[in-house]
Formats: C-alpha cells, sequence, structure tokens
C-alpha cells in the first residue's frame, strides 16, 4: 500500500531514532492492517518512523522525546508473550535515489506493506514490510533521509513464547 501524507517528517537524522517496546498506539500519519497467519500486525508510520502493533507488543522507531537516540545494532528480548529479535543498519549508499526507488518499488507492489512519501522532496519515505514464517511473524523497515543521504533499515522477529 502506498500512501502520501500531508505532513513533512519530523525526524531529522538517523542518530535522532530510538527503539521502544511496549508503548500505546502513537498518533500516526498512515497505518496498514496486516494478517499473517494467526497473527494481525497495524503497520503504523510516525514522521518519518514507525511502530509496529500486535495485540498488546508494539515496536516504536522513532525521535523518542525521553530517550537519547542511538539504535541498538542487534538486540534480543523478551516481551510479554513474545520473544523479539531486533537488528538495524544505517547506510549511505553511493546512489541513494536509486537504493530508495528499489525499496519503493518493491514495498508498493506488497499487500503486506506499507510505503508513506513525505512532501518536500521524492526521497522522503518510510517503508515498512511484514511476512510471516513457521510460528512467528517478521517485519523490515526503511526510513530514508535524503538531506542526509541515509537509509535506516531495521529488521525485527517475533515469535510467541
Amino acid at each position: 500500500m502506498r500512501t502520501r501524507v500531508a505532513t513533512r517528517f519530523a525526524d531529522s537524522r538517523a542518530a535522532d531514532l530510538s527503539l521502544a517496546y511496549g508503548l500505546r498506539p502513537l498518533p500516526a500519519l498512515g497505518t496498514h492492517r496486516v494478517t499473517l497467519g494467526e497473527m494481525t500486525l497495524e503497520l503504523r508510520v510516525l514522521g518519518a518512523s514507525h511502530q509496529v502493533v500486535l495485540g498488546e507488543f508494539s515496536e516504536t522507531v522513532a525521535c523518542l522525546p525521553d530517550q537519547p537516540g542511538a539504535l541498538p545494532s542487534s538486540s534480543t528480548r523478551t516481551f510479554g508473550d513474545y520473544s523479539v529479535q531486533f537488528a538495524a543498519l544505517c547506510s549511505r549508499p553511493a546512489d541513494f535515489a536509486t537504493e530508495v526507488s528499489r525499496v519503493v518499488t518493491a514495498c508498493a507492489a506488497d499487500p503486506d506493506s506499507l510505503v508513506a512519501e513525505f512532501p518536500g522532496s521524492p526521497l522522503a519515505v518510510t517503508a515498512l514490510s511484514a511476512r510471516s514464517f513457521a510460528g512467528g511473524a517478521r517485519w523490515e523497515t526503511w526510513h530514508a533521509y535524503p538531506q542526509a543521504g541515509e537509509l535506516v533499515w531495521t529488521s525485527s522477529v517475533v515469535t510467541p513464547r
């Protein structure tokens, strides 16, 4: 699913992003509900950030006022009924425009994905893509920061305990 939002993205750079679990659903600029087997996820775009909600579980990658920036490169954690594996990578692709276009094209064609395009630059996007696998769900996200040429990729694997 592809959507154009009317609000400029709020996050200024990749280094400002932090990871939080268990937050209530935050105001979203775009949402997409995805059912994967017996799991229903809500993919949510927040500024140039994201939130995924799965029942009582939520993952938020955003500029959060009460948390310092710095995403972990990897993390394994138990939260409620779920085991969560998280990974993140910030890159500066040599051909930023081509890489962002590749992500947008792939996600826009996928019914289990959400792409939000922000005003001001065709490369200002946040994309989320979900998949199921035996026993759990996985999602990947991309946060594009055209002003800095940064692309943040995250991957989360959630399995019931």
